[in-house]
């Protein structure tokens, strides 16, 4: 098969479907074997078989050490090693600060940045130890930038995301390894749904005026794609970006500005 990726392998987590799903769809198309990470192992499997043999579905859970390992396991055991991760698996919540609730804190917590650090670290751990380098992509945030009134525990995981992209990225270049980011905007789908619906209750908003007042805000004129990204997690998993160490892009139709 030819594109851009033939020949490669990629891990993706948090990839059943939304994004994360965008991303193994254009990796497929682009030539590369894809294991798709994710919680729910049974829509895993359903979008493995959507993308026909160059798909594979992994049961993980990246909030436990155990199943990061395993899974990481997993895929080199079927696909025959790692050349890209993307660590896409996250969870959104929202509230004022005075009304922060410390289990959702954690479990956000879990997903968004210790999840995303070990599977990272299991990753670029097999990277090391096989030889020939890597890429491997977090996913950040418009809300890693800046804060956000009710927003607080996405934005800072998302910030710390970025933090980790640098850190990681300087520290693994020397064996070959690209650390890289990408932050999306406001990227419509079942994540900006579920968004929605917390604005909806706390600024007593009816269901999807939040996206239709985001959406206008945007200098492109619209809310993002899934289809918007995939140009951005290609591109740095190509040797084109070999020489691209520890940054964090925008892909958000103009919102932010670095």
């Amino acid at each position: 098969m030819t594109g851009r990726l033939a020949g490669k392998t990629a891990l993706i987590t948090g990839a059943a479907r939304g994004i994360g799903f965008a991303f193994a769809e254009a990796y497929v198309r682009e030539g590369a074997k894809v294991a798709i990470a994710d919680i729910n192992i049974e829509r895993a499997r359903k979008s493995a078989a959507s993308l026909g043999e160059a798909a594979i579905a992994i049961d993980m859970d990246v909030t436990r050490q155990q199943s990061i390992d395993r899974g990481v396991a997993e895929a080199v055991e079927k696909m025959g090693r790692i050349d890209i991760l993307i660590n896409n698996a996250a969870l959104f919540t929202a509230a004022p600060i005075v009304e922060i609730d410390r289990a959702e804190y954690e479990k956000v917590w879990a997903v968004n940045f210790t999840g995303a650090l070990f599977t990272l670290q299991a990753v670029a751990k097999h990277m090391i130890a096989r030889g020939g380098g890597g890429k491997i992509i977090n996913m950040a945030s418009q809300a890693g930038r800046r804060g956000e009134p009710f927003v607080a525990i996405y934005c800072a995981s998302k910030a710390a995301m970025i933090s980790l992209t640098q850190s990681a990225g300087l520290n693994l270049i020397e064996h070959g390894i690209n650390v890289n980011a990408i932050s999306p905007g406001v990227v419509d789908g079942e994540h900006w749904d579920g968004v929605d619906a917390f604005f909806a209750k706390l600024e007593h908003k009816a269901p999807g005026q939040k996206k239709k007042e985001v959406g206008v805000t945007v200098p492109y004129g619209r809310m993002g794609k899934a289809s918007d990204l995939t140009g951005m997690a290609i591109f740095l998993a190509t040797e084109e970006a070999d020489y691209i160490v520890s940054q964090c892009f925008n892909v958000d139709g103009g919102q932010w500005m670095s």
